[in-house]
């Protein structure tokens, strides 16, 4: 790892999801969307790296992470939860494939918004939210990250989708082919794409079908 910094505060922003506020090393900069990986600087768990995207803009200076903890298996993200301020964490250079190349739609399956909130927070401190559309599909509206921010951003282009429950204000659909075909009238258009591998390959099998062109799909390869 090729930095060490402090956990300054964290708090909880949905059920299973904490936004963690951390130091920012000195000279450290990252594309909005890029990720970087992190590690617990304690004995047993320093080798246990996982990939995680800063979610807060590039000029701030401390650096935000938005990270969901998954109670199927005691791992890495439970024990961030877990953590105290003042605790250490290891983290490398940033690096990814995600980075914005031009107008376009955001699909994004649960935690997979990750990359895109910085996007989206870096496009609207710039003044160009205009022409960005976001589809972000979760199981139930308390899995929603961030909804109040990115409703407010995106005002009705913002496409709220929920797989296992009917709730209003929320859609409730999956992201597939049918879902756009119906939605998109413009398939020659980029598309950002990022959430579990299963979903990723879903969504980028049927926005080929549908005519997207592959040097238009962006997405960590």
């Amino acid at each position: 790892m090729d930095y060490t910094v402090n956990l300054l505060m964290s708090q909880f922003v949905t059920h299973d999801v904490k936004r963690f506020i951390v130091s920012k090393p000195e000279g450290f900069s990252y594309a909005p969307g890029q990720g970087v990986e992190l590690a617990i600087d304690l004995p047993d768990l320093r080798a246990q790296g996982r990939p995680f995207t800063p979610t807060g803009l590039a000029a701030d200076q401390v650096l935000e992470f938005t990270i969901k903890a998954y109670a199927a298996h005691a791992g890495v993200t439970q024990a961030l939860h877990k953590l105290a301020p003042g605790a250490q964490l290891l983290m490398s250079e940033p690096f990814g494939t995600i980075s914005y190349q031009g107008p376009g739609v955001f699909i994004a399956g649960g935690a997979g918004i990750t990359p895109f909130l910085a996007i989206l927070r870096d496009l609207a401190q710039r003044g160009e939210l205009g022409g960005q559309t976001l589809i972000f599909s979760n199981k139930a509206p308390r899995d929603v990250i961030c909804e109040k921010e990115l409703r407010h951003l995106l005002g009705e282009r913002c496409l709220l989708l929920c797989t296992g429950a009917e709730a209003p204000g929320y859609l409730h659909r999956r992201v597939d082919r049918a879902f756009l075909e119906e939605t998109i009238r413009d398939f020659d258009q980029r598309f950002y794409v990022c959430g579990p591998p299963p979903f990723m390959d879903a969504v980028n099998g049927a926005l080929t079908a549908l005519g997207a062109r592959a040097e238009s799909l962006v997405f960590e390869r």
